[in-house]
């Protein structure tokens, strides 16, 4: 058997990692032991922020609907619950879109869900 030689596999290695963190700072683009910590905390932070990023939109919806939901003299909670009674089954993305970009229609929502309650 012909001996191996790592050269290729190596290299095909060293230009994935570099490749990954093309456009940094430093010695964390050229130099490849910087490059391979520098591409593995990268990838750690965005294995954690697409988790994050799920929890902040859901808090970003619910802080625009409980803006609306206040103007009309209500708060989050007794409105979440008056949805509930009045059988209303719309998720927190598509009640913060009305609420942002339809303020007539969310009156009516919340006019319902103030309904269910009393």
């Amino acid at each position: 058997m012909a001996r191996v030689k790592r050269g290729v596999t190596s290299r095909a290695k060293h230009k994935k990692v570099l490749k990954a963190v093309k456009g940094q700072w430093g010695r964390r683009k050229n130099t490849i032991r910087a490059a391979r910590q520098a591409m593995e905390k990268s990838m750690q932070y965005a294995y954690r922020d697409r988790r994050n990023k799920k929890r902040d939109f859901k808090s970003l919806w619910i802080t625009r609907i409980n803006a609306g939901v206040r103007a009309e003299g209500m708060t989050y909670s007794k409105f979440v619950n008056g949805l509930s009674k009045s059988g209303i089954k719309i998720d927190r993305k598509i009640l913060a879109e009305i609420a942002y970009d339809n303020p007539e229609a969310f009156k009516t929502i919340v006019k319902k869900a103030q309904a269910a309650l009393n």
